[in-house]
């Protein structure tokens, strides 16, 4: 399976001149991967999501198995045998219906003086060739309650093997977002770079012109040529930010790190309706995980059954049919049918250490889930206050750009005149790309903590995003809209 999908996406993702499959469709010419496909070549590759699905595949297994075991039990059998032990060879000549008054010695039987001789026929026969056939049927009529709870282990185990798949699924979901919106703030971080390499060749610029005209010291241009180097520097390593961004989406998806992708719009995810103490409630009934150890208690339960049913006298039936010849045939036919209660009366607490064993099992498991609740409400609520936190840092955050702008201008105008130092437009500068920085990962928080509360409430879907337009500049989308017009 998994080389299959590999080539599926070595066939396709995102090459120009390759064909890639998603859900059926075909398509030529693939450029982009938007994160629902990103989302989707994920899920059909992650290793995780394969082994739980073995799991299902384990618990189905295993339904099958308890269903099969209140059905009959037939069996079919052959042998063939060679003996002259004295019971086994004239029990086959029964078996055989060709037993004979000269089997039990009649020749040497004179009279009532003959009472005393062993007759050899009887003791010492000759070699006995038998060929069986047989058919066998059994079937459990009463077993204490252990095929049940054998049913409803492996019924739990399904079932809390299905919410293990989708808390997979939501995890691949959330780890995908992260690396898709990773690659993107790295790409902002990039955009800081480029304007904050554009401000600080601009400076030199400036300050070289003053130098010239005598205005500024020399000290001040190589202080704007060191400031622009350091610039640079930070320039190459937001561009090795947005490699390591693109490798770990390489890792998330399962493709080749040299796979080239180009990445669809961004994406935003939206809060979900309610209040913190509607998605506490939530969080217990869908979350997967939660779920997930609910089916564990509830299989735990058949174990306990399980092992109660040793108390109780285990009873079964049986009907056999079976075919002795002395050569290949089916001629000597014979059957038998019966039935059996057992019934262990001591066995030293084997066992009620068996069902202590399985009941603190299920206390284990109880005592897990109650500490998965509680923490679980707790993060419902942590992830809440960080995103509505995070969105006030946005707000906050754009704020900060818009005076740090504003400063910036005002502290290279008053240098320009040669009010102002270079010190203080290297400061105004800094902290305007300070502001832009706290910016871009204010935007980063707000849909990973509204992912990480979508994840805690078991609601984290692709439904849950939506695309984000990138934004046009004014004079660009006046421009497309006057071209536009007839």
């Amino acid at each position: 399976m998994m080389d299959s999908l590999s080539l599926r996406v070595r066939a396709g993702l995102l090459t120009g001149a390759c064909l890639y499959v998603f859900g059926g469709m075909v398509a030529v010419r693939a450029e982009t991967l938007d994160f629902r496909q990103a989302v989707d070549v994920a899920l059909k590759q992650n290793p995780d999501l394969l082994g739980v699905q073995a799991q299902m595949a384990q618990a189905r297994a295993g339904i099958n198995q308890a269903e099969g075991a209140k059905l009959p039990k037939i069996t079919v059998s052959a042998g063939v045998t060679r003996t002259n032990d004295a019971l086994n060879a004239f029990g086959l000549k029964l078996s055989q219906r060709q037993a004979t008054f000269n089997d039990f010695g009649a020749n040497q039987f004179l009279g009532p003086q003959s009472l005393g001789v062993a007759p050899d026929n009887l003791n010492y026969p000759g070699a006995v060739n038998n060929f069986n056939t047989r058919i066998q049927a059994e079937i459990p009529l009463y077993t204490g309650g252990k095929l049940e709870g054998y049913m409803q282990q492996a019924r739990s185990m399904l079932q809390a093997a299905q919410a293990g798949d989708q808390a997979a699924r939501q995890q691949i979901i959330y780890h995908a977002l992260q690396a898709y919106d990773g690659v993107y703030t790295a790409r902002a971080f990039k955009g800081v770079a480029a304007k904050a390499l554009e401000a600080a060749q601009s400076q030199v610029k400036t300050v070289d012109s003053l130098f010239k005209q005598g205005v500024v010291i020399k000290s001040d241009l190589l202080s704007a040529q060191v400031r622009q180097e350091d610039v640079k520097l930070q320039q190459d390593q937001a561009a090795n930010m947005e490699a390591q961004a693109m490798d770990a989406l390489h890792v998330v998806l399962g493709v080749p790190l040299n796979q080239p992708i180009t990445l669809g719009p961004e994406v935003m995810v939206t809060m979900p309706e309610g209040d913190p103490n509607t998605w506490v409630g939530q969080a217990m009934e869908r979350n997967p995980q939660i779920q997930a150890l609910q089916h564990q208690i509830a299989a735990a339960n058949g174990k306990v059954e399980v092992a109660r049913a040793d108390r109780y006298p285990q009873i079964g039936a049986m009907a056999r049919f079976d075919t002795n010849d002395p050569n290949v045939g089916f001629e000597s036919r014979s059957y038998t049918v019966g039935a059996q209660l057992n019934w262990t009366i001591f066995d030293g607490g084997v066992t009620q250490n068996a069902v202590d064993q399985a009941v603190a099992k299920r206390m284990e498991l109880q005592a897990k889930l109650q500490s998965e609740q509680n923490q679980l409400g707790m993060q419902v609520q942590d992830s809440y206050r960080k995103a509505v936190d995070a969105a006030n840092q946005v707000k906050t955050r754009e704020l900060a750009v818009t005076q740090a702008e504003e400063a910036a201008r005002i502290v290279s105008k008053r240098y320009a005149d040669g009010v102002g130092t270079l010190v203080e437009v290297q400061g105004a500068q800094a902290q305007l790309d300070k502001a832009r920085a706290d910016l871009i990962l204010a935007k980063q928080q707000v849909n990973l903590q509204r992912a990480a509360l979508r994840l805690a409430i078991g609601d984290l879907t692709l439904d849950a995003t939506r695309p984000v337009q990138p934004v046009v500049p004014a004079p660009l989308a006046q421009a497309t809209a006057a071209a536009a017009k007839p």
